[in-house]
């Protein structure tokens, strides 16, 4: 009985023990402590509009304190002597009122007593703030260094009221604000696109032209009747009333970086009244520029002509009713390239005459053969430009003329070797003056030996002057070599040389003028030819589209040569027609 005594006692104590530590734990867990009941409320997620007026009231706390700040500042020694104040909870209730009574209820807090010896609870130790409530904190932080920026800036101007609003919800500037300006109730109204004046044309009755993929095209068309006091041109031509019929035409390219133009022309005729003639002429030219690598430049030239045969030929064939028809066909390809102020330019040129079967009074035909040529030359130029105006230079060409038939009708080998050279100056003064011009000599061998060879001074030119606005003098000039199947005669040399003049007297009103001479110079005899020439003519422009033209023309030729002689005159009335 003693051993199990003290078994049952120790069992006792320890069961009193457990139930001793158990209601010290709940009572520990039921009394409520302040720094818990601090952070209690705070829990959880906290709307935006919590936020926003946790912010404004700290707002208007603010904005007294900051208009006394001076005194504030003058009585900091005698503050920093005060007690702190009472602390004061963000969130009502968070800590109970000491003076209220009690209620009787467990969670009460404990009076407060004198007694020495009274259970005084040990502190709660700070508990570490949540990550939610760290940046609520941190957040209520900013908002309060806004809203006092805003509230500083703007107390000068609006009252309390409304710089507590501002500060808070100030409205945004949209972007373009700042381009935005008032309107002026004064200003006048602008005027339609359509009712503007419109700006004067520098010639109103210029052709527009025609869009062709491109390329624009001008062309024109003159119809009118021609009364000749020498239809043909010939020492025994007869007058005549002819029908005129011309269409001209330009194309010209509207590339970025390379060009082209295209030319051309052809004029029909046929007798109304008198002596019978018919024939027709033109010609298309064409040039092509383009820029290479290296500063090289190509420029590209082709061209096509047929026409009858002049009457004033050097070759005399007897007893023809029509003269042969020439066809030309020529083209060249030229090279430029400029070093410094040297200018350099290879051109090589071809061109090929082929004369048509003359017709006889007797019915047949004449073959005319023996006349066909090919002339092929190579032309070398070096200019030294002095300045931009003005750039001097050489050439130095060679060719060589082939005949179809070695041998002619009448036995002679025509084919010759060509040899010149020139000096110069190219002019370059933009719309006042602008060309070239050239002097030198040239020599054509004939291969046959019995004839001599056709040399002579050389001339050419290419100028254009225009001395006032609407004016332009033109000058051209150039040398030819004429072959021939004359027996016993190598040909001959002709120098042509033309002076025309245009000007604008009125927008719709044009007036032209010309003066040619022409001198031929036949080698191995004495013989030459004089022609001058002198014509004038008008174009009225009724529209844009339409005009009315007239001219006159007057040619005379002498020659110390037997059966060569002429005059002719001529008027010309008709309309030209433009697109």
């Amino acid at each position: 009985m003693s051993g199990a005594q003290p078994e049952k006692k120790r069992r006792r104590n320890g069961k009193a023990v457990c139930a001793l530590l158990l209601a010290t734990s709940v009572f520990a867990l039921l009394r409520p402590a302040q720094p818990y009941a601090q952070v209690t409320e705070l829990r959880g997620e906290v709307s935006e509009s919590a936020i926003l007026d946790d912010q404004q009231r700290k707002t208007r706390q603010l904005t007294p304190a900051s208009a006394q700040d001076q005194t504030a500042q003058a009585g900091a020694a005698t503050q920093s002597t005060a007690p702190a104040p009472t602390y004061q909870p963000a969130s009502p209730g968070a800590v109970q009122d000491d003076t209220a009574p009690a209620t009787g209820r467990i969670f009460d807090p404990p009076e407060a007593t004198d007694d020495a010896f009274a259970d005084t609870p040990a502190p709660v130790p700070p508990r570490r703030p949540s990550s939610a409530t760290q940046g609520a904190a941190d957040q209520d932080e900013a908002a309060e260094t806004q809203a006092t920026a805003a509230t500083a800036a703007t107390t000068d101007d609006t009252d309390t009221g409304e710089t507590d609003q501002d500060a808070t919800n100030r409205r945004a500037v949209t972007i373009d604000s700042a381009d935005r300006q008032q309107l002026d109730p004064g200003a006048e109204r602008t005027e339609a696109i359509e009712g503007r004046d419109k700006r004067a044309e520098d010639d109103p009755f210029a052709a527009t032209g025609i869009k062709l993929g491109s390329f624009v095209i001008r062309p024109t068309l003159e119809q009118g009747v021609t009364a000749s006091s020498n239809a043909d041109s010939s020492s025994e031509g007869k007058p005549a009333l002819l029908s005129e019929t011309t269409l001209r035409f330009n194309a010209i390219s509207d590339w970025r970086e390379n060009s082209a133009v295209i030319d051309g022309y052809g004029t029909f005729l046929r007798t109304i009244s008198g002596d019978e003639v018919q024939e027709a002429r033109g010609r298309v030219d064409g040039t092509l520029n383009v820029d290479l690598d290296n500063d090289l430049r190509a420029i590209a030239k082709l061209g096509y002509e047929a026409a009858p045969e002049s009457a004033s030929s050097p070759v005399v064939i007897e007893g023809t009713v029509e003269q042969p028809v020439r066809q030309t066909i020529d083209g060249s390809l030229a090279v430029e390239k400029d070093a410094g102020k040297m200018r350099f330019a290879l051109t090589g040129a071809v061109e090929h005459d082929i004369y048509g079967d003359a017709k006889l009074s007797t019915g047949g035909t004449l073959s005319q053969k023996d006349r066909d040529s090919t002339l092929y030359t190579a032309t070398l130029r070096t200019g030294y430009e002095i300045s931009p105006a003005i750039t001097p230079f050489t050439e130095v060409e060679i060719g060589r003329r082939v005949y179809d038939l070695r041998v002619d009708t009448n036995g002679f080998e025509r084919s010759s070797t060509r040899l010149g050279v020139r000096a110069g100056a190219e002019l370059d003064l933009g719309e006042k003056l602008a060309g070239e011009f050239s002097a030198g000599w040239l020599r054509e061998a004939i291969d046959d030996d019995r004839l001599p060879a056709i040399s002579g001074a050389t001339v050419n030119a290419d100028l254009r002057w225009s001395p006032e606005r609407g004016t332009t003098i033109g000058l051209t000039g150039q040398t030819i070599v004429e072959g021939t199947t004359t027996p016993n005669e190598s040909g001959d040399i002709l120098y042509s040389g033309r002076l025309t003049g245009e000007r604008k007297i009125r927008a719709n009103l044009i007036g032209n003028a010309a003066l040619g001479v022409d001198w031929r110079d036949y080698i191995g005899s004495d013989g030459h030819d004089l022609t001058l020439s002198a014509e004038a003519g008008l174009t009225w422009w009724l529209n844009r589209y339409a005009g009315l033209t007239t001219r006159a023309r007057t040619e005379k030729q002498t020659s110390n040569l037997e059966g060569r002689d002429y005059t002719a005159h001529s008027i010309f009335v008709g309309m030209t027609l433009q697109p």
